[in-house]
């Protein structure tokens, strides 16, 4: 069969290159036409716009990119039209995908989406129109099912394909510190300051800020895949106890002690590594204001979302500040702190259910399609 993917953001570049793996080895005659990245790729997937050219954050930032917006939904809808997919796999991206989906059940194209949007955080009413133009929905959070069922929408919780992507691998070799000339005798702090150009150019100057004097520790900083290094060496300057390391988060995860963490699916990533964090976020005014009016969740952490209750500190907006972010990074070396949240990140991983969260919604994707194409 063929299948049209659509990931605009690099976690969903990730998890749908785990899905295309899975789907290879119950689709023998799979193809795949994507809008992704490299990791997806890699797996074989022909693609068509690379995640970096779609990711806009915040109201202001979409608006302000609308045009573009607009022209990357025409030509989507076009290049769907002359590949004649039998089924398109929506994986979160919600602003995009849901106006894909109606395009695509028009068409008489099978919808699935894979990875809910958040709709229970906000935009609750997007519930309508994913009954009307979503055949299946696969979701990855424990309580996302429920939520669904209340409002008359049967959905599949598959679990969260993080725990497989993870694993029990070594992400990173004995000498990895050696090889990246990385000082011995220092506990390493990772620095993830999120994958988007505005998130970087925002939180990086905070992080450094406080992590500045800091001399028992060294920090490495995630480099994401989808940038450029010049812009982290413009904000870092001449700091020496910072090693940037590219497109190896995992790696710096496995050898971290403590990490400072951008809001977004890192959170999530660094709990299921055992790495206690503080999760930052600081946007556009505007944004985070009219955002506030909407979001109707208490946390804006996964970790804490899932668990309901703060496991990981968050500091939003005008508590994120050099001295904040200084004194909850220390309290994770001090204290019941650390072996408190550490047991927390070990039950986090229960709840979300285990292994095997690809190989499940690839077995139901194509189970589904054989019996309705």
């Amino acid at each position: 069969m063929k299948y049209y993917i659509i990931a605009g953001e690099a976690s969903g570049d990730l998890h749908g290159s785990n899905l295309i793996q899975a789907l290879k080895k119950d689709d023998l005659k799979a193809e795949f036409r994507c809008w992704g990245g490299d990791l997806m790729e890699e797996q074989g997937a022909v693609i068509v716009k690379h995640y970096r050219d779609l990711a806009f954050m915040g109201f202001l930032e979409v608006v302000a990119n609308l045009r573009t917006i607009l022209r990357n939904l025409s030509f989507c809808k076009q290049d769907i039209l002359d590949w004649k997919p039998d089924a398109i796999i929506l994986i979160d991206y919600p602003g995009f995908n849901l106006r894909i989906a109606e395009f695509g059940k028009k068409a008489d194209i099978k919808i699935i989406y894979y990875i809910s949007p958040q709709i229970w955080a906000w935009k609750e009413s997007r519930i309508n129109r994913i009954k009307r133009d979503v055949d299946k929905m696969f979701v990855i959070l424990p309580f996302e099912k429920e939520f669904y069922h209340q409002r008359g929408m049967e959905v599949e919780f598959v679990g969260h394909p993080l725990i497989d992507a993870i694993g029990n691998r070594k992400w990173a070799e004995d000498d990895w510190e050696k090889k990246n000339g990385i000082p011995e005798g220092k506990k390493l702090i990772a620095l993830l300051p999120g994958s988007r150009k505005q998130e970087i150019e925002t939180m990086l100057p905070i992080m450094l800020s406080a992590t500045d004097n800091l001399d028992q520790f060294h920090f490495i900083l995630a480099v994401a895949p989808s940038q450029p290094l010049e812009i982290y060496r413009e904000i870092i300057g001449s700091r020496k106890d910072i090693t940037l390391i590219q497109n190896q988060t995992y790696a710096i995860l496995s050898k971290s002690s403590a990490a400072l963490v951008t809001s977004g699916t890192a959170t999530l990533e660094t709990a299921l590594f055992g790495v206690p964090e503080v999760v930052c976020y600081k946007g556009n005014v505007l944004s985070y204001w009219i955002a506030r009016q909407l979001v109707k969740v208490k946390y804006i952490s996964l970790v804490n979302l899932v668990m309901d209750q703060e496991i990981v500190k968050e500091l939003i907006q005008d508590e994120l500040n050099p001295k904040n972010l200084q004194s909850e990074l220390m309290k994770l070396f001090t204290g019941d702190s650390r072996q408190t949240m550490l047991r927390s990140f070990e039950s986090l991983k229960i709840k979300l259910g285990g292994q095997g969260a690809s190989n499940n919604t690839s077995n139901l994707i194509v189970n589904y399609l054989k019996k309705v194409i």
